[in-house]
């Protein structure tokens, strides 16, 4: 299957996902035109000089005229003011979707603001770095991860599949699940581990001057892992946190338990219990670089 798969492209947002959704679009021809919408007219500029974009501009409603496929690829605090921004200008049948880590407020906040005729297709595509703004993005960001959607029941089929198909042809591999089970998930396997991380490096930032010199001088690779993750976009992962916040007090909840499991056998140096821990999660890694996602 080949050609255009949407004739005019809305980018709301240009940032590490967009743009590298946008450069899969223009390296395999899947818009006849793509419109770039940001805040500021210099992250645009630069867009538009990475031939990320044919137009671009700073209004929503403007950027949506004529676009039979908008994706929202902003911080998820912003997804209420863009809906009611675009609502009166989506043309009928036009598909809107989005990339945010919580599908649970994107429903809530984009659906009840869209006019009938247009069908909002939830995604989330796994995927991602620490970078952020347009020149972070990459064409194979997306290559051998998933993709999840979470469309309502009652979401029309054949907008889900247009969608789908634009993830594969991203490189992706698809799911469609429940957005509640989707924010469950992912408050585990993804906005657990970034609270963790940001947690362990502000903990370092906290320490006397001289420790946290020799700390950053002579970091192990673990270490250097949660530096990674905690160099995200903080504004993204502030509304991560704020918009799943029950999900992620749950699995907060679970973790700091088990912690204090962990601390109680290291005190009492309880030898087994240690490596019986130890040896389950060497499996659960073993898993995850068997299935192709290490």
């Amino acid at each position: 299957m080949s050609g255009p798969l949407f004739d005019r492209v809305a980018f709301i947002g240009i940032g590490l996902i967009g743009s590298s959704l946008a450069r899969v679009m223009r390296r395999d021809s899947l818009a006849g035109h793509i419109v770039a919408c940001a805040r500021t007219q210099a992250t645009l500029d630069t867009a538009l000089a990475l031939g990320l974009a044919d137009t671009a501009s700073t209004s929503v409603a403007e950027a949506v005229k004529g676009a039979d496929l908008v994706v929202i690829a902003s911080p998820m605090s912003t997804y209420r003011a863009i809906a009611a921004a675009m609502a009166p200008a989506l043309m009928p049948g036009a598909i809107v979707t989005d990339v945010g880590s919580v599908k649970g407020s994107a429903v809530a906040d984009v659906t009840p603001l869209l006019p009938a005729g247009v069908h909002f297709v939830p995604g989330h595509p796994v995927a991602g770095t620490e970078h952020s703004g347009p020149e972070a993005g990459f064409d194979t960001l997306f290559r051998g991860r998933w993709c999840i959607l979470t469309p309502e029941a009652a979401t029309d089929a054949g907008a889900v599949e247009r969608v789908a198909e634009l993830w594969r042809r991203a490189g992706a591999m698809i799911e469609v699940m429940d957005w509640r089970h989707h924010d469950m998930v992912l408050a585990i396997t993804s906005h657990l581990p970034h609270l963790i991380a940001y947690n362990i490096v502000g903990t370092v930032a906290d320490l006397e001057q001289e420790t946290q010199r020799e700390v950053i001088k002579f970091a192990a690779s673990g270490f250097r892992d949660f530096t990674r993750i905690a160099a995200s976009d903080p504004v993204m992962w502030r509304d991560v946190f704020l918009t799943n916040r029950e999900a992620v007090l749950q699995m907060l909840q679970r973790f700091t338990e088990d912690l204090s499991r962990l601390q109680r056998a290291i005190r009492r140096g309880e030898a087994d219990e240690l490596q019986d821990l130890f040896t389950r999660t060497r499996a659960v890694r073993r898993g995850i670089i068997d299935a192709g996602q290490a």
